[in-house]
């Protein structure tokens, strides 16, 4: 069983793309071929059936056969499952059965309803009650997605009173300084830490971790991109990492679009051999000959900058 997620975890948590046939059907030979490639090349972890992970389109039954042939695939990779949904009881029944199988820990985001931060404390107080203390859980900050703009203050405040609140999944946009709020809370006598994973498909990524960032929870076609950064910051040499990462910006950037973009990496992940089809869940986006022409030709400039 692996290891539960903590207040000091770090790395590279990606965020799973759910391979689909050309039908529509969960293809669970990709799932588990793609499984194999984030293991590959080197993800601390994985996180699955998040916003890109088009969790929103499956039935539970769906989302929990995704749970049990990606936790038996990752053979001990830590995996955290998203179990975000608007009723509490599916919530509570994707989370049980996650951490039954051993799930490292599950992300939250807040529910839909008025942006008000006393509601949003109160449904983060409710949600740890119903799960229980042992449940290790991720806050998921995501404005842009969610329309619920989250204080630094509130997401401390939430961290500190719920012991199993360990880690923050921070894609707030702009939100660097909050990243350097969150840490110079810590300096604090008695206040805890808590672990700070980015996303935005990591377009901020080497400043994200100059801030005091942990590491990465996003996806990318391209995993090896974030891993390599987030280790050669760990190593100390910042400029380095900042220069790696650059190289994969143009491709990144066109993954980053919004809803179009999903489409863009499954397409890439196809190419890169880790899943069969490129197909997203209707209703989904679907690239067009000229967007493939595209990204065919982000892919080779890559190739070329990557040989030099």
């Amino acid at each position: 069983m692996a290891q539960r997620i903590g207040r000091d975890s770090g790395g590279v948590f990606i965020i799973a793309a759910t391979p689909f046939t050309d039908r529509g059907e969960i293809d669970h030979d990709s799932l588990r071929r793609l499984v194999d490639f984030y293991a590959g090349h080197g993800v601390t972890g994985l996180t699955i059936l998040g916003m890109m992970g088009e969790a929103n389109k499956m039935t539970p039954e769906e989302r929990r056969a995704v749970v049990d042939t990606v936790i038996d695939r990752a053979a001990g990779l830590p995996v955290i499952v998203g179990v975000s949904d608007a009723g509490m009881r599916n919530l509570t029944d994707l989370a049980g059965h996650a951490m039954d199988r051993g799930a490292a820990g599950v992300m939250v985001a807040p529910a839909a309803g008025p942006a008000r931060e006393d509601r949003i404390e109160g449904y983060f107080h409710a949600v740890a009650q119903a799960l229980g203390p042992d449940v290790p859980m991720v806050f998921q900050d995501f404005p842009l997605a969610t329309g619920l703009p989250v204080s630094a203050a509130l997401i401390r405040r939430l961290s500190s009173e719920l012991p199993q609140m360990m880690m923050l999944k921070h894609e707030d946009w702009p939100g660097l300084s909050k990243i350097t709020a969150l840490r110079a809370d810590e300096e604090t006598p008695g206040t805890p830490r808590l672990s700070i994973l980015v996303g935005n498909g990591g377009l901020y990524l080497p400043q994200e971790l100059q801030r005091g960032a942990d590491g990465a929870m996003t996806g990318f076609a391209y995993p090896e991109a974030l891993v390599q950064t987030v280790a050669l910051h760990r190593a100390g040499q910042v400029d380095a990492a900042e220069d790696f990462f650059d190289r994969y910006l143009p491709i990144l950037r066109h993954e980053q679009q919004p809803g179009f973009g999903l489409a863009v990496r499954k397409h890439v992940l196809m190419r890169r051999g880790a899943i069969a089809s490129a197909a997203t869940r209707a209703p989904g986006p679907r690239l067009s000959a000229t967007d493939i022409a595209e990204v065919e030709r982000l892919m080779a400039r890559l190739e070329t900058r990557l040989a030099a």
